[in-house]
């Protein structure tokens, strides 16, 4: 695999009157990766994305895409799906796919047939000859992910792109986006579904309030929390509280807290000791979401809601 950048950008910044929607992020896509961008509603995901792509200039940082200084220049090798869906409705769905790779440079031939290969692994091969305004919500904008990839771009940059998806057309659409990724493609998509980013990124970064908090990768995000353990006594009691660790709290049958830094053995020792026994014993790994949350602050999600 290729470990050189796709995308590398240097203290962007833009300014929409007064407020600095972006405050000087930095951001690094290896070639080849998933790479989510992460960030509650508000945080300035789309605006960064704008600014890697071209669409709008930064007031201040440098970025370049695929090489080039003038994102532009290399617009020919991506594909992007923008917030704000749009196809001709009176388009067939294999035409406006074919349509969409013609304004990338591919032959209207070569672009309907791959067309039919690319509606059939997203599971739309009967819906080919369909005029765009039949389709679902959720089907037209698999039909407009098609289009973003059938001219086999070398970066996809998807923004959000399962906002309105249901839970099957989700799973479809992850499944093409590993799809491009193992073709060699480098995929860059925004979101503040944790679920999707856990399951499917290389590597991440969440930004809130224009700045970017964090960067690496899943794992790395969740190692910044300690694990949790979720005990069930055999046998309760007034005495039980008083041995669990400082941050316990009742949950259901047992108790939750952040697993002691010695390790749990000596606890359950003591718990076993004093008559209380285990019922029961788990031990949780921190959610993308929870480190997310310890990331960004709760005030931030409550203000971005």
């Amino acid at each position: 695999m290729d470990i050189g950048l796709a995308i590398s950008a240097t203290g962007l910044v833009k300014r929409f009157g007064e407020r600095r929607v972006v405050d000087g992020v930095d951001i690094a896509v290896p070639t080849g990766m998933i790479y989510g961008v992460l960030g509650p509603n508000g945080a300035g995901k789309t605006t960064t994305l704008r600014m890697l792509l071209g669409i709008i200039e930064p007031d201040e940082g440098s970025r370049t895409l695929l090489g080039r200084a003038i994102p532009r220049e290399a617009s020919d090798s991506v594909g992007y799906l923008p917030e704000e869906r749009g196809l001709y409705p009176a388009m067939k769905a294999r035409e406006a796919i074919a349509f969409m790779g013609a304004l990338r440079g591919l032959d209207l031939k070569i672009g309907r047939k791959r067309a039919d290969g690319l509606l059939e692994a997203a599971g739309l091969g009967h819906a080919g000859d369909e005029k765009i305004r039949k389709l679902s919500k959720g089907m037209a904008q698999l039909v407009q992910l098609c289009g973003s990839v059938v001219h086999q771009p070398a970066l996809l940059v998807l923004d959000e792109p399962f906002s309105g998806l249901d839970p099957v057309n989700q799973e479809r659409l992850e499944s093409l986006i590993r799809a491009e990724r193992d073709r060699g493609a480098t995929v860059l998509f925004s979101t503040h579904i944790m679920g999707h980013a856990e399951r499917l990124c290389d590597r991440l970064a969440i930004i809130a309030g224009g700045k970017r908090r964090f960067e690496g990768t899943v794992a790395e995000a969740r190692g910044m929390l300690p694990f949790k353990a979720y005990y069930v006594p055999h046998h309760d009691g007034d005495g039980l509280r008083a041995l669990l660790p400082g941050d316990a709290e009742r949950h259901h049958e047992g108790w939750t807290f952040t697993m002691p830094d010695a390790g749990i053995e000596a606890l359950l020792m003591q718990l076993i000791e004093a008559g209380y026994g285990i019922s029961g014993l788990s031990i949780e790994r921190p959610s993308l979401h929870d480190a997310f949350v310890r990331i960004v602050g709760r005030d931030a999600l409550e203000a971005s809601a």
